[in-house]
């Protein structure tokens, strides 16, 4: 049953009501850099009483950015060796391609190095491939935080085009605690919209090589004052001494008189206490062992062990 207080021609002015739409007319541009806005509107028409001209509402307009294409950064990643040891230098490469159909530009490469391996500014390297030949880019990298390094470019890559980057990385000896993988992903803009690339992995078996056999050395240089050429409680350590060891290191105690080396090859090991860096201390004698009364330790370092070398002294004015 009509409802008694619906008047008649609003029915009649609803059911002539009227939707207008207007769809744009989209022409691609023909570089690929560009991007299209498509604005669309719409209007409604009614009458409000059935002899009463029309009236048109508009809606609010709505846009849409559109890409010519789709950009598809490829990443690879080589080395120019599969096993390594510390104090080697590792070559790697990344390649970046567009395979897609339209263009990304600043192209960057973040790439996190394995625990144990050093960047080499000065390695580093780019070029940019394309229809034409191949020739060099200028590239930057940012500072390498925890391992991870950023090299940043200008370049715009086309469709079919590539990015080459090249550096060294030098094995220190914490890399025998790494994994020795590395993972690297590439990225840019297109349109306005951020562009990621997959990760590229590149994985280096790292040998311990020469590591291997070798072993920690420790000591300390202290005031004996029993002269029995061990240290006592109370007996402090002599800040500042010099130690030099057979192949060449020189060691200086730290403010409680410790050393300590590592990676040091293994077998007969020799060092020598510099006096001279100490002169208010003189060699302490050695009322216990006579082999005891010299500047030099002569000790046995065991592959992968570890061995105390220790030197006692006392004030040189007899002072305690």
């Amino acid at each position: 049953m009509r409802n008694a207080t619906w008047p008649r021609w609003a029915g009649l002015a609803i059911q002539a009501l009227l939707l207008h739409g207007y769809l744009p007319t989209l022409t691609l541009p023909a570089n690929a850099q560009q991007a299209v806005t498509i604005t669309n509107q719409a209007n409604a028409i009614y009458r409000p009483t059935p002899t009463a001209p029309p009236q048109p509402v508009p809606s609010n307009p709505t846009t849409v950015v559109a890409n010519q294409g789709r950009p598809v950064l490829e990443l690879i990643k080589t080395g120019d060796r599969a096993a390594a040891e510390p104090g080697d230098t590792v070559i790697y490469r990344l390649l970046v391609r567009n395979s897609g159909t339209a263009t990304v530009n600043n192209v960057s490469v973040t790439d996190k190095l394995p625990l144990g391996l050093q960047f080499v500014p000065s390695s580093l390297q780019g070029s940019f491939t394309s229809e034409t030949g191949t020739v060099p880019v200028t590239l930057t990298s940012g500072p390498v935080t925890d391992g991870t390094i950023t090299f940043n470019s200008t370049v715009n890559l086309a469709p079919g085009q590539v990015l080459n980057i090249v550096y060294a990385a030098l094995l220190t000896p914490d890399s025998v605690r790494g994994s020795g993988r590395n993972l690297a992903v590439s990225a840019g803009l297109s349109g306005g919209q951020p562009i990621q690339s997959n990760q590229a992995s590149h994985l280096l078996r790292i040998r311990p090589g020469i590591l291997s056999d070798c072993g920690t050395l420790i000591g300390r240089v202290f005031v004996d004052k029993n002269f029995d050429g061990e240290q006592q409680p109370g007996e402090p350590g002599v800040p500042n001494a010099v130690v030099f060891l057979d192949d060449g290191n020189r060691i200086t105690t730290d403010a409680e008189g410790l050393f300590s080396v590592a990676n040091v090859i293994s077998g007969y090991r020799s060092g020598v206490l510099d006096l001279t860096s100490i002169p208010d201390y003189t060699l302490a004698p050695n009322r216990v062992r006579i082999e005891g009364n010299s500047q030099s330790r002569l000790v046995r370092l065991e592959p992968g062990g570890l061995v105390r070398m220790n030197f006692a002294v006392t004030p040189a004015a007899g002072e305690e």
